[in-house]
């Protein structure tokens, strides 16, 4: 079942099925240079599951992104809830494998989950949590509107990273 659509690409829930192809974008370490790395088999198996319980907590999550013109799934887009300094912040969070890389994508997904969020969940603001070093993300988020807003080193895989917090706000 699609829950958005955009001129290239349509968005859905992923699913067990989709391990495979979610392995070829977590295992691929160029990909992944902003985790630290490429994920593990039990690594990937747990984002799955992760994705699967925030569509029960929440109603959404990464979704797939899926190239309209052929079926294939080229990455993950969607909204969660990431914990931010002393709270919880509203998400848009994008990872597409690295043959799609710089035609847009991100940028159109995105966008469409940035709208999602404010027509349908009713949020008052948005953003995008991206590691300092990560320069083609920050540009993702300068596309779709959003402005850097404050910073905070997060503690992942035993490495302090440093994060920018890209935000945008209902108007």
């Amino acid at each position: 079942m699609r829950i958005l659509e955009t001129a290239r690409l349509a968005l859905r829930r992923l699913t067990p099925a989709d391990e495979a192809a979610l392995r070829a974008i977590l295992q691929d370490a160029e990909t992944m240079y902003a985790y630290e790395g490429a994920f593990s088999d039990a690594e990937v198996q747990e984002w799955l599951e992760r994705q699967l319980r925030r569509y029960e907590t929440w109603g959404f999550g990464l979704w797939a992104v899926i190239l309209r013109e052929t079926g294939a799934l080229i990455g993950q887009c969607g909204l969660t809830m990431q914990p931010w300094k002393d709270g919880e912040v509203l998400e848009v969070g994008y990872l597409f494998r690295r043959d799609c890389w710089r035609r847009g994508y991100a940028a159109e997904a995105a966008r469409a989950c940035r709208d999602y969020a404010f027509e349908v969940l009713g949020a008052q603001e948005v953003c995008a949590i991206i590691r300092d070093t990560n320069l083609p993300s920050q540009r993702v988020a300068v596309r779709c509107g959003m402005l850097p807003r404050d910073r905070w080193v997060k503690h992942y895989r035993g490495v302090e990273m440093p994060h920018i917090r890209f935000v945008i706000r209902q108007l």
